[in-house]
C-alpha cells in the first residue's frame, strides 16, 4: 500500500489582500508559512518518496517548509528537465548524499486556475463592477471560464492526465507521494479519484495548509483521516 499526500498551500499575499492570484507567482504571507509548517506536523512522521509541486512559488514555499518539520530529515532535490544545463550540472556524486534526497518535481500542470483578465482584480471590487451573481459563476461553476481564463473543467483536463501519468505510476510502485499545488487543481484531482460528478466537485472545499492523504492500492483510493499534529 502507498499513500498519496496533498496539500494546498498556505495563505498568499494577495489571498489576504483579496485578489485574483491565478498564476501571478506570489508568495506566502507569515500566516501561510505557518499554515505550511503546521501541515508538515501532520504529514511529518510519513514516508515520503517523492515530491510533485506546481511551479509557482506559494505551493514550492509550502512544499519546503513542510518538509522542514518532516522527521526523515531528508532533503527536497529539484528534478531539472534532463536535456537542460541545470541537470547537467547539477549531479550528485555522493552515495550517502543521494539516498538523503526526496526528488521533487515542478509541473506547470499542478498550477492553479488562470484567472484571465481577473488576475490582480481586488475580489470585491469585481463583484461591485459585474455583480455577485457573474462573478460568482467565473468562481464557482465548472464550464464557465472568467474572460480569458480557465474554468474548472479546462484545469482538469491538464491536471488530471498529468496525475495519471507521472503520479499514479509512483503509487503503484508502492511509493508515498506527496503533492503541494492549489484549490482547483487539487479538486480536480480529488474529483477524479473520488469520481465526485460537476455539483459534488463544485462544493468541495480545500483548506490551506491542510493534508489530505489517500491510501492507494490494488487501483483504488481510500481516504485517511488524519488527528491532530
Amino acid at each position: 500500500m502507498s499513500k498519496l499526500i496533498m496539500m494546498r498551500h498556505g495563505q498568499s499575499q494577495w489571498n489576504l489582500m483579496n485578489l485574483f492570484t491565478g498564476w501571478v507567482d506570489i508568495p506566502l504571507t507569515e500566516k501561510g508559512i505557518d499554515e505550511a509548517i503546521e501541515g508538515g506536523k501532520k504529514i511529518k512522521n510519513f514516508k515520503i518518496d517523492k515530491i510533485f509541486m506546481s511551479s509557482l512559488m506559494r505551493a514550492q514555499m509550502t512544499a519546503m517548509l513542510a518538509m522542514s518539520v518532516h522527521n526523515s530529515k531528508k532533503v527536497p532535490v529539484i528534478m531539472h528537465p534532463q536535456d537542460s544545463e541545470l541537470a547537467r550540472q547539477s549531479v550528485i556524486h555522493n552515495e550517502e548524499a543521494l539516498r538523503n534526497c526526496i526528488p521533487t518535481i515542478i509541473a506547470s500542470e499542478l498550477n492553479e486556475r488562470m484567472y484571465g483578465d481577473l488576475q490582480g482584480l481586488n475580489k470585491q471590487e469585481t463583484i461591485d463592477k459585474y455583480g455577485k451573481e457573474q462573478v460568482h459563476i467565473w468562481r464557482r461553476s465548472y464550464d464557465v471560464a472568467p474572460p480569458n481564463g480557465e474554468s474548472l473543467k479546462m484545469t482538469a483536463a491538464r491536471s488530471i492526465p498529468y496525475f495519471e501519468k507521472y503520479i499514479i505510476p509512483e503509487l503503484e510502485q508502492g511509493k508515498n507521494v506527496f503533492i503541494s499545488a492549489h484549490g482547483n487543481s487539487l479538486r480536480s484531482i480529488v474529483m477524479d479519484i473520488e469520481k465526485l460528478s460537476t455539483d459534488e466537485v463544485l462544493k468541495l472545499e480545500i483548506a490551506t495548509g491542510e493534508p489530505l492523504v489517500y491510501n492507494y492500492e490494488n487501483s483504488t483510493f481510500t481516504k485517511e483521516f488524519l488527528g491532530a499534529a
